[in-house]
């Protein structure tokens, strides 16, 4: 039967490990007690940590106890990883408040009923340290020689690294031996760029309870394109469904490119790899479907299989996409018939009846809308044959709606590009 880790391992979550054959060991041995810590630097999570909440529910489902760590405490600090210049510090309040959401937040993916799953708060125990007896019983056992070469380190020297952000290291290796004693966790999972301070903890787990604690990375995700993952025009994509909808959500997923979407469902859905496999044999129709897949399965686990579906049913609407043949994929749950009407995700915009009767511009009604950053955009735009009402090329800067454009309706549709939506409708 396969470990979690080689599950992890097969679905390409594994960048580097402290012991392999370790590792492996401590998997056959049972249950593992894993962590991995989270930044309340915002109130909301985004794409970017997706990779190390997939991690935590894939331990989960296959019988390991998780626990994600609400970083309340270092966050007062600031973790210089992948920085070139120190983070905005926040207030207690702010990073209370955050972590606070960060908690709820993660709740979607993982059951922390019954012990299952632990969600912790290092702030329990970091903002009661003794600083002297820290620096006795825990600073003494840190080389500064072996920090200044860690790579999160290095990498801030030229402009400058700060006391404070020194201390990141040393507070987050205290994290793992803290965990390591209370909560017999053995392994610290993160990012790439945690590596340094993840040796750090499995190094004073060594020196002071003379036993082996082990480290996992994850690569960093870029496209293919070599974007930062849930990077687009409009800003970061995030897991609040208040600062990008269910919809937004899925759009993302559903336009990523061909040659990423093998990877993606390895890494963003739960489907079973040997359904996966088939994408590389994919092409044009199929290979659309593939995409919306794994939107659907990415906006379920992100969003719940309801607001799945209304954004499955509003994509289908507005691109007027075939729905996904009965034999693809078949332990995804997406719907397999056509989609109902339902508009209700895409951006809306009223127009007065009385207004439409002596006709608005285009331009001027796509940026009021949010469809065009700008008026001057709308008209470049239309200039480069960019924006479409019903399907029809808009011509004209200068051209205006009517009551006539809404074919006896109250509404009509706006495209900008290929893949943006806007629905304008009469307003008596």
């Amino acid at each position: 039967m396969k470990s979690a880790y080689d599950i992890l391992k097969e679905r390409g979550f594994i960048e580097q490990v402290t012991d392999e054959t370790l590792i492996k060991k401590l998997f056959a041995e049972g249950q593992v007690n894993c962590y991995i810590g989270f930044d309340p630097t915002a109130a909301s999570l985004h794409i970017g940590s997706l990779v190390p909440i997939m991690s935590l529910a894939h331990m989960q489902a296959n019988g390991n106890k998780p626990i994600a760590l609400v970083g309340g405490g270092t966050g007062l600090i600031g973790d210089p990883s992948g920085k070139t210049e120190m983070r905005q510090v926040l207030t207690r309040e702010q990073i209370d408040y955050n972590a606070q959401c960060l908690g709820k937040q993660l709740s979607q993916y993982l059951d922390f009923s019954d012990g299952k799953a632990l969600l912790l708060n290092n702030a329990d125990w970091l903002t009661k340290i003794n600083y002297i007896e820290f620096l006795r019983d825990v600073g003494r056992h840190f080389s500064v020689n072996h920090m200044l070469a860690a790579e999160s380190y290095k990498i801030r020297m030229e402009k400058g690294l700060n006391f404070i952000e020194f201390n990141y290291m040393i507070l987050q290796a205290y994290d793992f031996f803290y965990l390591f004693q209370n909560y017999g966790c053995a392994l610290q999972m993160g990012g790439n760029d945690q590596w340094g301070n993840m040796l750090a903890g499995t190094e004073l787990i060594r020196k002071i309870a003379a036993k082996d604690a082990h480290a996992v990375t994850f690569p960093l995700i870029t496209t293919s394109l070599g974007q930062k993952m849930g990077k687009t025009e409009k800003g970061t994509i995030w897991l609040d469904k208040n600062l990008t909808t269910p919809y937004e959500y899925y759009q993302y997923w559903v336009n990523c490119n061909d040659a990423d979407l093998e990877r993606f469902l390895k890494l963003f859905t739960f489907l079973p790899l040997n359904e996966i496999s088939v994408v590389k044999k994919l092409s044009d129709a199929q290979l659309n479907m593939a995409k919306a897949v794994l939107a659907f399965e990415a906006t379920k686990v992100t969003h719940g299989e309801q607001e799945a579906v209304a954004a499955w049913q509003a994509s289908m609407e507005a691109f007027h996409s075939r729905p996904v043949d009965a034999d693809m994929f078949p332990s995804s749950s997406i719907p397999r018939t056509a989609a109902a009407s339902d508009t209700s995700a895409i951006t809306r915009y009223k127009v007065s009846r009385k207004d439409l009767e002596t006709g608005v511009l285009i331009t001027s009604a796509c940026a009021k809308a949010e469809l065009t950053k700008s008026l001057s955009e709308s008209k470049r735009l239309i200039e480069q044959g960019g924006i479409y009402i019903n399907d029809r090329q808009v011509k004209s800067v200068d051209e205006k709606l009517t009551v006539a454009d809404f074919s006896g309706g109250n509404e009509l549709r706006v495209r900008k590009g290929k893949k943006k939506y806007l629905i304008i409708e009469i307003q008596d």
